[in-house]
């Protein structure tokens, strides 16, 4: 007499599995999705910190040192506008200071806005960090994020 053991899963017991994994998956998916967006976004809005920051220091030093042209900062020198840094190339990039590779920085010319824009988002001309110098003493630069298109 031989011992005529089945061993496996059933057709039935696949079906529901592959179904339960079906159905988890169809909720789960857009969920990910949705982390890839709220990524971007948080760090754009880090970036706008960052360089409301670095303009406040900016400033404190420049005020400290009688308001020059340029004020040096972690070793570079940020060429200054009304008491702020400028949106030039060796303005306020040079005051943030940091090697932003989630971005593309795209000077102003001297006294027009900067812009940060996000590599890798969906629509990048909308997701954007930008940076509007003094337009006197004594008026706070504007920093503005976009974030409709991360």
């Amino acid at each position: 007499m031989m011992n005529l053991k089945a061993r496996g899963f059933t057709l039935i017991e696949l079906v529901v599995v592959i179904t339960i994994l079906g159905i988890l998956a169809a909720f789960a998916i857009p969920k990910f999705i949705s982390l890839d967006t709220q990524a971007r976004v948080a760090t754009v809005n880090g970036l706008v910190g960052t360089v409301k920051s670095a303009a406040a220091l900016a400033r404190s030093l420049g005020q400290a040192t009688g308001n020059p042209a340029t004020v040096p900062m972690e070793g570079v020198n940020v060429t200054m506008l009304n008491n702020y840094p400028d949106s030039v190339a060796l303005g306020i990039p040079n005051a943030v200071n940091v090697s932003v590779s989630d971005f593309t920085y795209v000077a102003g010319a001297a006294g027009s806005a900067g812009v940060w824009t996000r590599v890798g988002a969906p629509t990048p001309a909308n997701c954007t960090v930008s940076y509007t110098p003094a337009t006197a003493a004594g008026v706070s630069p504007v920093v503005a994020a976009t974030i409709t298109g991360c």
